[in-house]
């Protein structure tokens, strides 16, 4: 149980802040505390919506003199709702989402709250990209200091290989900047350690020009699938890196695209999408249009629009997780498919086979990521919405995870993953980086005040 807060310590707290100070039972607090994930229902104590880096620093400070849990809130993406605790302090920084685009630097800078819709809308006039995820509502803070695996990757590596600089809150109520030459240390740390270290109130990424973006979806019936995934795979190997995608079973979605017979109907896809023209994709995708899909879009795209393609609505129940793969031969093909016929009915699940490879396998090969060597990785995505599914969703979940370990590599991708235990995380760092990342916390966080994420435990 959380310890009380005073009316006076409140008092002072609505004084410190530029922001909002949202307490239970006043106006605004549900929706405040509503995450992505519509199974985590949390009840803090004080939601700080922070409005400057002054009020981040003011909120943590008081916090810690209320003796409160502190949880930190940027998109609120996170599968195990670690952005929202009961009886907790949360710094929400959705207010602070400002993005501001040097096309002469090719920079830009990016406030701690901001999502992926925030830095692609700013972004798109410049026709410049920098790596981003899949969807559009995902906070860009969480996902780069993750790692950052996003559709652009390929090409242009991860959103970590592309943090140029980042401008931090501590567990002490301090501002520190970090970059390649001023602190180091924490600088390798933020490429895949998380809000570990403190609370980021901004990032400086690397910018790419993109003048061309297009797609290709393809739907096929299930009993073409095997062919469908093998097809991809081959094509997958031979990928240039302007090339990104994966396979995936899911039930068809309500779009004008899809025909009416089909929509909810469990269906297999291949996604391409190129860092070029539609006519070069359209010709490198040949095999797969060679199989007769259902369903074909195939069209140049802005690369903002591409990111909303496959919007995923909040407040669906979601549990998911991630194997990478060493490789992927015809018998991981067969258990996938005979996974992916297997969806949980009613539910609009989804069973992913990413692309990885070109600049993810390409790049810094001394950040704490080894997983981003994979050529492969299995993305099992359960979204649901009735409570009477909870079990039968996660027990897929869990029969994908085993039936990728025969090719299975250790480490993950711990942004696509929930709470599954240390050893998960510090085999996913490997043991060598978690130590060395354990000292950098016991630096900047040795009282281990920012543990409610991917938990790097302070180094003793």
């Amino acid at each position: 149980m959380a310890p009380h807060v005073s009316e006076s310590a409140l008092a002072g707290l609505v004084e410190d802040l530029a922001g909002e100070v949202i307490t239970p039972g006043g106006p605004g607090y549900d929706e405040a505390r509503a995450l992505h994930n519509g199974m985590i229902d949390r009840r803090p104590s004080v939601i700080a919506q922070c409005a400057t880096q002054a009020d981040v620093s003011n909120a943590i400070l008081f916090g810690r003199e209320a003796e409160l849990p502190i949880a930190v809130r940027g998109g609120g993406h996170s599968v195990a709702g670690t952005s929202m605790i009961d009886g907790a302090l949360i710094v929400d920084l959705r207010r602070m989402h400002g993005v501001v685009v040097d096309p002469e630097d090719m920079t830009v800078r990016v406030e701690g709250g901001a999502t992926m819709a925030h830095l692609d809308h700013a972004c798109q006039p410049f026709h410049v990209v920098t790596t981003g995820g899949r969807v559009s509502t995902t906070g860009v803070g969480g996902f780069t200091l993750g790692g950052g695996s996003g559709w652009l990757e390929r090409k242009f590596g991860l959103a970590s290989d592309n943090l140029l600089a980042a401008d931090l809150i501590t567990a002490e109520g301090k501002h520190v900047h970090t970059d390649a030459e001023e602190n180091p240390e924490l600088f390798w740390a933020l490429h895949g350690g998380g809000g570990n270290f403190g609370v980021a109130t901004s990032l400086t990424l690397r910018l790419h020009p993109l003048p061309e973006m297009s797609v290709a979806m393809l739907l096929f019936l299930p009993g073409d699938a095997p062919e469908v995934v093998r097809t991809f795979r081959d094509l997958g190997v031979r990928a240039p890196d302007e090339m990104g995608g994966g396979a995936i079973y899911m039930p068809a979605p309500p779009e004008p695209f899809v025909p009416e017979d089909l929509v909810g109907k469990l269906v297999c896809g291949a996604l391409f999408t190129y860092t070029g023209p539609v006519s070069e994709l359209r010709e490198f995708a040949a095999p797969l249009f060679a199989l007769k899909p259902v369903v074909e879009v195939v069209t140049d795209i802005p690369y903002v629009d591409l990111q909303t393609m496959l919007d995923d609505p909040p407040g669906l129940r979601n549990y998911w997780s991630a194997e990478y793969l060493r490789d992927f031969p015809d018998e991981a093909v067969d258990v996938f498919c005979d996974r992916g016929a297997r969806i949980p009915a009613s539910t609009a699940t989804q069973h992913v086979l990413f692309l990885m490879g070109g600049a993810v396998a390409a790049g810094p090969s001394e950040y704490p990521q080894p997983w981003r060597t994979a050529p492969w990785a299995v993305h099992p995505f359960a979204t649901w919405e009735d409570p009477a599914y909870d079990e039968q969703a996660k027990q897929w979940v869990h029969d994908v995870r085993a039936d990728a370990r025969p090719w299975a590599i250790e480490a993950t991708y711990l942004n696509f993953i929930g709470a599954e235990g240390e050893q998960r995380i510090v085999s996913s760092f490997g043991e060598e980086n978690y130590r060395r990342l354990a000292a950098v916390k016991a630096q900047y966080d040795p009282a281990n005040v920012f543990r409610f994420n991917q938990n790097i435990v302070p180094a003793r």
